[in-house]
């Protein structure tokens, strides 16, 4: 078993072992793929672990923004989380419907806007409900708490500095999404996207960090998966995918490796597959 960090990751061992801590704040940060036929909402409303907020991807982004859920700017962020009752203080736990998915981009954003107590659940709520673990489906109390936001521009990247990256190599660029996707042999799913890869990338399908039971590889399985992908872990690291979802699994594999030198492409294959000038590898 993991063993549980509350910056990264805890087990649901430790997360029902302090579940009535009064400082803790779990988000059910349940966000599916179009196509998958699933409401993180409506599934949240149904059935959720005590205590649970539902941290909504979607709306807490930068709705200005063309691209799908872009971080949101500081103060709206501060202001959501004030009205979740989710404030400086606080032990924030995160996790998602699928089990390893969604809740690792909250954990970025958590992270980007400077809070470092905050972990995934690993496993998420499958492994939750499998191990026949509480659950209700009524909402929490929720109390105004405030909260202080120091942005970590460090850990995000735009797209002229990955199309700097991307030219000059001093940065490894891994990308998150299925090998078919990164070959362009098969279509992006959003309309009007190019198929490929951004030039000198580095592939590494998300789930081959994951364990079979949806579960994170351990610090050593982590790096073999990187290496294998061919990914140099001496240089800092950019990740990104389709949309900026699951290259937060690859952005909290790294922290888990003790790796800090790590920015997320936040506008990912959804922005650079959308520009003509910008160029697409394929393979």
């Amino acid at each position: 078993m993991a063993e549980s960090d509350p910056k990264t990751l805890v087990t649901t061992d430790w997360l029902e072992d302090h579940l009535r801590d009064p400082d803790l704040r779990i988000l059910d940060a349940s966000w599916y793929l179009p196509g998958e036929d699933r409401n993180g909402r409506a599934e949240y409303e149904k059935s959720h672990i005590p205590g649970a907020r539902f941290f909504d991807i979607d709306e807490i982004s930068d709705l200005r923004s063309e691209m799908p859920h872009m971080a949101p700017p500081i103060e709206k962020f501060m202001s959501r989380m004030r009205k979740m009752g989710v404030g400086d203080g606080h032990q924030i736990v995160i996790y998602d419907g699928s089990g390893l998915f969604s809740a690792a981009r909250v954990w970025w954003l958590f992270r980007l806007m400077g809070k470092t107590d905050v972990a995934v659940l690993d496993g998420g709520f499958p492994k939750w409900l499998a191990e026949g673990r509480e659950v209700e489906d009524l909402p929490p109390i929720v109390r105004d708490r405030h909260m202080t936001v120091s942005r970590q521009n460090h850990m995000v990247k735009d797209v002229t500095q990955v199309a700097a990256a991307s030219k000059l190599g001093d940065y490894e660029i891994v990308d998150a999404r299925a090998p078919s996707r990164f070959e362009g042999k098969e279509p992006e799913p959003r309309p009007g996207l190019r198929s490929g890869h951004i030039p000198n990338s580095k592939n590494l399908h998300y789930r081959l960090v994951l364990n079979e039971d949806g579960t994170m590889k351990d610090p050593a399985g982590l790096r073999a998966a990187f290496e294998a992908a061919g990914v140099d872990l001496s240089k800092p690291a950019i990740t990104t995918c389709g949309s900026g979802v699951t290259a937060a699994i690859l952005s909290l594999a790294m922290e888990r490796m003790g790796k800090t030198d790590h920015a997320l492409y936040d506008g990912s294959w959804a922005e650079w597959g959308m520009y003509d000038g910008l160029a697409a590898a394929t393979c």
